[in-house]
């Protein structure tokens, strides 16, 4: 019995012995980012039972659980590199005893390189477009990981977010687009994100340039009740830029306008005549404003409805007398054409160009009874009067002899010409330097009358009376003289003498006529 216990007490003494370097750390040597680490400290005899166990890194003691024998890194950083070890307590049959293991070296390796951002320019103008692009790819080892990106400005995100795209397009930059600007890239599964350093981007603004005020719309003339549209426009300019419009009488202000484009337009709805006049417009992005030429906007009116007025200049109207048609539209642009009518038969018509009325004259006749008016047309539309009634009475007897003198006077004209015409032709075959036309006219008071015998029986005393008709002037001026006399003789045959005498000069007309 003695002698079991011998050979058992060496037993439990080299049980009670813990040889150096039992404990072990199990560890991957290489991960890469985004990965896990999995550590696990480890006896070599199962019988010992460990209490407490505590990991290093790099000598520097891990804050794990110190009742758990295995504990993980979860997502690895290339800062998660380094020599790890671990340390144990174990408990024998008799004691407690410690120990360390040795170092593992645990290497962490980039997945994809830190992204670097670029930009088409640093400088953009407002207005131009700016791509921005995050420049990194995975580990050849880890090709097949997806990459997102995603860009900031002054720590906003920009665009729609996170996209598989690389590079983000912005279409136009203004200036308040300046600032510091960077990009993100991660993986889609690993969560392992990664930040560019900061790029600065200091948008340029163009100052306005060249602007002009035009009439827009509508096309043609400007009409009043209609509505009046100014363009104010500039060839160069960027950013938000402030149009007004100035109207150069009063100075003033009539609208004012800030958008992001190179034109703005100011509407007049119902613009009146009183809206006419020189207009001018400014430009102003920040830099010193500048001013369009003046504008000359005319407002034209169309043509009121005109008032027809007779004015008899006789005392009465009847044949032979004049009348004056007058015609005005009191309100209406200028030039305005009027047109007279009678019984809507057109008369005649008369150009106003600066305005006011028109007037026709009117020789009467008894076929000039009935109902006038009047039109007045700028190119607007036309607009007529009321008509005005005109009744024509019939002629005294001084208007009968006027007008049979007249007619008398027109005859004698026609035969004054007819004898011009026989001394051009004398004169043209040399006959002589002056060429006589004896002419008597008789007018025979009744043709029914038997005693016109005795009269014509003492035709060659008469044709005695009658004076030379001789040319005026030489014979070498291109103008024929001729002079003719209208002589009627009276009833009494008896006083034919004394009255061709009495009435040789009572009626003289002179003709004309040019050589050939």
């Amino acid at each position: 019995m003695a002698q079991l216990m011998l050979t058992q007490i060496p037993h439990r003494k080299n049980e009670d012995v813990v040889a150096p370097n039992w404990l072990t750390l199990e560890a991957p040597s290489v991960v890469f980012e985004g990965d896990s680490i999995d550590l696990m400290c480890q006896k070599k005899k199962d019988w010992w039972t460990i209490q407490t166990v505590v990991y290093y890194k790099d000598g520097k003691q891990l804050q794990f659980p110190d009742k758990v024998s295995s504990v993980s890194i979860p997502r690895a950083a290339l800062s998660d590199s380094g020599q790890y070890s671990c340390s144990a307590t174990v408990k024998t049959y008799f004691r407690s005893k410690s120990d360390s293991s040795r170092s593992v070296g645990i290497e962490v390796l980039e997945l994809f390189p830190r992204p670097v951002l670029t930009v088409s320019s640093y400088w953009p103008t407002e207005g131009s477009p700016v791509t921005l692009t995050c420049e990194t790819r995975p580990s050849p080892q880890r090709s097949n990981v997806q990459l997102r990106f995603c860009f900031f400005r002054d720590g906003k995100a920009l665009g729609s977010g996170w996209s598989s795209s690389p590079e983000l397009r912005v279409p136009a930059v203004w200036t308040e687009d300046s600032g510091s600007y960077w990009c993100q890239a991660e993986t889609a599964t690993l969560m392992v994100r990664k930040q560019s350093l900061q790029s600065q981007i200091h948008v340029q603004r163009v100052p306005v340039s060249n602007v002009t005020l035009e009439i827009w719309a509508p096309r043609g003339p400007v009409i009043e009740g209609g509505n009046l549209v100014l363009l104010c426009s500039v060839a160069k300019g960027t950013g938000n830029i402030t149009f007004s419009w100035h109207r150069e009488a009063t100075r003033t202000s009539v609208g004012r306008k800030t958008q992001r484009s190179l034109s703005a337009e100011l509407e007049v709805p119902a613009v009146q005549e009183g809206d006419a006049g020189r207009y001018y417009c400014r430009a102003d992005n920040g830099h010193d404003p500048i001013q369009s030429q003046l504008l000359s906007v005319r407002v034209r009116s169309p043509a009121s409805r005109p008032v027809l007025t007779l004015r008899e200049l006789g005392p009465q109207a009847v044949v032979g007398s004049m009348v004056e048609l007058h015609c005005e539209a009191q309100r209406g642009s200028p030039p305005i054409l009027y047109r007279f009518y009678h019984e809507n038969v057109t008369l005649g018509n008369i150009s106003a160009p600066s305005g006011g009325g028109a007037s026709f004259n009117l020789s009467l006749t008894t076929e000039h009874s009935g109902n006038y008016s009047c039109e007045a047309d700028n190119g607007l539309g036309a607009q007529r009067s009321e008509v005005v009634p005109l009744n024509v009475t019939g002629t005294s007897g001084c208007r009968r002899d006027h007008v049979t003198a007249r007619v008398l006077r027109t005859l004698c004209g026609g035969l004054g010409f007819l004898a011009a015409a026989l001394l051009c032709y004398y004169w043209s075959h040399k006959i002589a330097d002056y060429h006589v036309v004896r002419l008597l006219f008789l007018r025979d008071a009744s043709n029914a009358n038997p005693q016109e015998s005795t009269h014509a029986s003492s035709l060659p005393d008469i044709e005695e009376l009658q004076p030379d008709y001789v040319n005026v002037g030489p014979v070498d001026v291109d103008v024929v003289y001729s002079q003719v006399w209208s002589i009627h003789p009276p009833e009494d045959s008896a006083n034919t003498r004394r009255t061709i005498l009495e009435n040789k000069d009572s009626h003289v007309i002179y003709s004309d006529v040019k050589e050939t």
